[in-house]
């Protein structure tokens, strides 16, 4: 469960707006939930992502110095690199929600899952990438297509947990050695269980 007094990333996630997608993310339970954030400055660069569990159960976490040429593309980055220790984590059916405080990001990924819908996997307008993303944008692609479902939901900086881990690597490098899990997703229903007739039948006389 999450710690006292840390927000779940399932509930950042609820009630945050997810760009190009109209349905409220509540509506669409994920199994696990990525918050990524990459920063640039002039004396360095960093990296960071947290994953959990929807019951806030903390998976990874992941704070690594980076030398990345600005801040969208240290953002990039965060995320491939969420994505790839996620992938690594989770099953492959896993229906994942992840957390940007990046808006042209955010609307960039809920556009290629829109796009990978489509019979010519084409996005329904043209994505604005920055050129020095490189192999990190169709990495990402790559790594959104390899789940079940993806959505992406648009957080504020100063609420994404992920924020301290990108900003100052070097006093969070220490997250680098928790011992991973690899939980499976967890069945979660509203419906109450009733047997089906064939098992709630049994012990019935006759």
């Amino acid at each position: 469960m999450a710690a006292h007094g840390r927000r779940r990333l399932r509930d950042l996630f609820d009630e945050s707006p997810t760009p190009h997608i109209a349905h409220p993310p509540r509506t669409h339970r994920r199994d696990f939930y990525v918050a990524t954030d990459g920063s640039f400055a002039s004396d360095g660069s960093g990296l960071g992502a947290i994953i959990e569990t929807r019951s806030g159960e903390r998976v990874a976490r992941v704070s690594l110095p980076d030398d990345a040429p600005d801040n969208n593309v240290a953002e990039y980055r965060a995320l491939h690199l969420g994505l790839d220790v996620l992938a690594a984590r989770t099953p492959d059916d896993a229906r994942v929600g992840v957390l940007l405080d990046h808006d042209q990001l955010a609307a960039n990924v809920n556009s290629a899952v829109l796009a990978d819908r489509q019979t010519d996997y084409q996005p329904l307008k043209p994505l604005r990438v920055p050129a020095a993303t490189g192999h990190h944008w169709r990495g990402i692609r790559a790594r959104l297509a390899g789940f079940d479902e993806v959505r992406a939901a648009r957080i504020d900086s100063d609420l994404n947990p992920a924020h301290p881990l990108a900003n100052t690597p070097d006093r969070y490098a220490h997250v680098n050695d928790e011992r991973p899990s690899c939980p499976l997703p967890e069945v979660e229903s509203e419906e109450p269980q009733i047997p089906p007739p064939s098992r709630a039948d049994r012990g019935a006389s006759d």
